[in-house]
C-alpha cells in the first residue's frame, strides 16, 4: 500500500505543468521529495541517502534508516565516496572522487523519463571491498537506462569501516555478531529500492543485482544471505571469486577468526579498545588499517553469512534466481601481484608443480604447460579465481532449476594490447554500460570504431534483456544459449560468438583442488595457485 501511494504521488508530481518541471522532475520518496534532472530523455537523481550517516556511535553498526525531510532535496550531485586508501600510482583503476566522507551511504538513479514498471538494474562497484564509488563516470547509467532499465548505483562502507569484526562489536550486537557492515549496507540499499523504485518508474518485482570483481563477490554474498532473500530476482556476477571466507570466532581454512583479526588490528594501531577505534578519524583509520595489512572480507557469522559460500551453493541454499556470469581472458594481466614469478626453466616449473599437486600434477600441466611458464602463471590463477567461480555459479544455478548464462570476455584493442593488457580485469565494464569514453584517466582508452560500438551495443542489449526477462537477447547478435544446453557459453571477442564446453578440464581440476583443501580444513582456496600452491592433500572420498 505504501509503495502504491508513493507511485501515485510521483505520478501526480510528474503531471504538473511543464513550467513547474523546468528545473527538473520531482519524485516523492519515502524520506521526502527529491529533484533530479533530465538529460537526453533520461531522468537522473544523484546522491540520494538510503541510510543514516554511519558516523560517531553508528560506526560499525548495521545501517539505520535515513532521516526524513519535507523541502525538495536537490539531487544533482553525487554523494561523497566512502573513505578509502589512495590508489597505487599509475593504476589504471584509479578514479577521481571529488568528495570523500564517512557520511557516504548514497545511491544514484537513472530512469527513462516515461518509465512505468521498468526492470531495475542495481550495480555494486568493485575495488577489493577497499576502493570505488557508485558515482564513478564509468558506471554512468544513462545508456543502460536508454535500453529501458531503471539503473541504480550504490556506495557501501569499505575497508575497515565496512568489514571489521571485533569481540566488543559482537558483544554490542543483539545477534552476537560483527563484521559485514558493507554487506548490510548493500541489503539496506536493496530495501530502499523495494520501497521507492516504483516512484521512479521501476518494477520492484524485477530487480537485478549486478557487480564486477568485489561487486560480484558481493552479489554472491547477497545470494547467500538470508537477509537479502526476496530483494532481487536475477543476478549478474562479472569476474566473481568464490574464495574461502574468515569465520567470526574460529580459525579455519588457513585464516584467523575475523574477531581475532580485529583485535590484532587494534594492537597494531595502538588502539586496543573499541572506544579508541571509534574515536579515530575515518580517513586516518582507513589508511592506517590498510597499511597494517587489514583485508576486508565478509565474515561467516552464522546469520548474515550462515556458511562458506561453497557450502551454501553446494547445499542449494542460495537465492533461486537466474544468473549471468563470466570472466575475462586477461584477468591477471592487470593484477600482476596475483601471478608468481615464472620459474627459470620448464624443468623447474614441472618440478614445482609435481611437488605441489601430486597426483593432479599431470592434469595441471595439461592445462598450464611448462612450454610457456610465463603464460601459464597468468592463466592458472585466472582460472582458479575467476573461471572456476563463473562455471561453478552456472552449474549450481542450473542444478537449482534456474537459467544460467556463461561468458568469456576475450576482446582486445590496440591501446590495451600494446600494454600487454588484452581483455584485462574489468575491461568489459565500459561495454556493458556504454561508457567507453568515461573510463578512469590511466585506463587504456577504447577506440571509437564501428567494431567497438557494435560490441558495446550487443553487450548492453544482452545485459538489458537479461534484466528485463531473465534471457539475454541482443539485436543483430547470435542467440545466447543457457549453460544447461551442452555447457554453452558466449565469447565476446571482436563480436559475440557462441561456444560449448569452455576450457575443458579447467573446472574439474580446480573443483578437485578446492574439495581437497576444504576437506583438510587448514588451507585457503584463493590465489595460492600453481608454483606457489601449498602441497595438495591426497584425494579420497569425497574428493577426486
Amino acid at each position: 500500500m505504501k509503495r502504491r501511494l508513493i507511485a501515485l504521488l510521483a505520478a501526480s508530481v510528474l503531471s504538473l505543468p511543464a513550467q513547474a518541471l523546468a528545473q527538473g522532475p520531482v519524485i516523492q520518496t519515502a524520506s521526502g521529495p527529491v529533484r533530479g534532472e533530465v538529460q537526453d530523455g533520461v531522468a537522473v537523481f544523484r546522491g540520494l541517502p538510503y541510510a543514516a550517516p554511519p558516523v560517531g556511535p553508528l560506526r560499525w553498526r548495521p545501517p539505520a534508516p535515513a532521516a526524513s525531510w519535507t523541502d525538495v532535496r536537490q539531487a544533482s550531485e553525487f554523494g561523497a565516496a566512502c573513505p578509502q586508501p589512495p590508489s597505487r600510482p599509475g593504476s589504471i583503476y584509479a578514479a577521481r572522487h571529488p568528495a570523500v566522507s564517512e557520511d557516504c551511504l548514497f545511491l544514484n538513479v537513472w530512469a527513462p523519463a516515461e518509465a512505468r514498471d521498468a526492470p531495475v538494474f542495481v550495480w555494486i562497484h568493485g575495488g577489493s571491498l577497499t576502493t570505488g564509488a557508485g558515482g564513478e563516470p564509468m558506471y554512468d547509467g544513462a545508456r543502460l537506462a536508454a535500453q529501458g532499465l531503471v539503473v541504480v548505483t550504490i556506495n557501501y562502507r569499505l575497508g575497515v569501516l565496512g568489514y571489521l569484526a571485533h569481540p566488543e562489536l559482537s558483544a554490542e550486537s543483539p545477534d552476537g555478531v560483527s563484521g559485514n557492515y558493507g554487506l548490510l549496507d548493500q541489503i539496506a540499499a536493496l530495501k530502499w529500492v523495494q520501497a521507492n523504485i516504483a516512484a521512479f518508474g521501476g518494477d520492484p518485482a524485477r530487480v537485478t543485482v549486478a557487480g564486477e570483481s568485489a561487486g560480484a563477490l558481493s552479489v554472491m554474498y547477497l545470494m547467500a544471505s538470508p537477509a537479502a532473500r526476496g530483494l532481487f530476482h536475477r543476478a549478474v556476477a562479472q569476474s566473481a571469486y568464490m574464495i574461502s571466507t574468515p569465520e567470526l570466532k574460529a580459525d579455519r581454512h588457513g585464516a584467523p577468526s575475523a574477531e581475532s583479526a580485529g583485535v590484532e588490528l587494534g594492537r597494531r594501531l595502538e588502539a586496543r579498545s573499541l572506544a579508541r577505534l571509534r574515536a579515530m578519524d575515518a580517513q586516518t583509520l582507513t589508511v592506517a588499517a590498510a597499511a597494517a595489512g587489514f583485508q576486508p572480507w565478509g565474515t561467516v557469522d552464522g546469520r548474515v553469512l550462515p556458511r562458506q559460500l561453497v557450502e551454501i551453493f553446494d547445499r542449494g541454499e542460495q537465492a533461486p534466481v537466474p544468473i549471468l556470469t563470466g570472466f575475462n581472458a586477461g584477468e591477471i594481466r592487470s593484477l600482476r601481484f596475483l601471478a608468481p614469478p615464472p620459474p627459470e626453466s620448464p624443468e623447474a616449473y614441472e618440478a614445482l608443480i609435481g611437488a605441489r599437486y601430486g597426483d593432479l600434477a599431470d592434469d595441471f600441466l595439461r592445462l598450464y604447460p611448462s612450454a610457456d611458464p610465463a603464460a601459464s602463471v597468468l592463466a592458472a590463477p585466472r582460472d582458479a579465481l575467476y573461471g572456476w567461480t563463473a562455471e561453478r555459479l552456472a552449474r549450481r544455478q542450473t542444478a537449482q532449476g534456474q537459467d544460467a548464462y556463461l561468458y568469456l570476455f576475450d576482446h582486445g584493442y590496440l591501446a590495451a594490447d600494446q600494454l600487454d593488457l588484452h581483455a584485462f580485469h574489468a575491461a568489459e565494464i565500459p561495454y556493458v554500460f556504454g561508457t567507453q569514453g568515461r573510463t578512469p584517466p590511466k585506463w587504456p582508452a577504447p577506440p571509437d570504431t564501428p567494431t567497438e560500438r557494435a560490441l558495446a551495443a550487443a553487450m548492453m542489449g544482452y545485459w538489458a534483456s537479461f534484466a528485463r526477462s531473465g534471457t539475454p537477447v541482443a539485436q543483430r547478435a547470435p542467440a545466447w544459449r543457457p549453460y544447461s544446453e551442452d555447457q554453452s557459453y558466449m565469447a565476446f571477442a571482436d563480436a559475440p560468438q557462441p561456444g560449448r564446453d569452455l576450457m575443458p578440464g579447467m573446472f574439474e581440476l580446480n573443483e578437485a583442488v578446492v574439495c581437497r583443501r576444504r576437506k583438510d580444513g587448514t588451507m585457503a582456496w584463493n590465489w595460492n595457485v600453481g608454483v606457489v600452491a601449498p602441497p595438495l592433500p591426497a584425494g579420497g572420498p569425497p574428493c577426486p
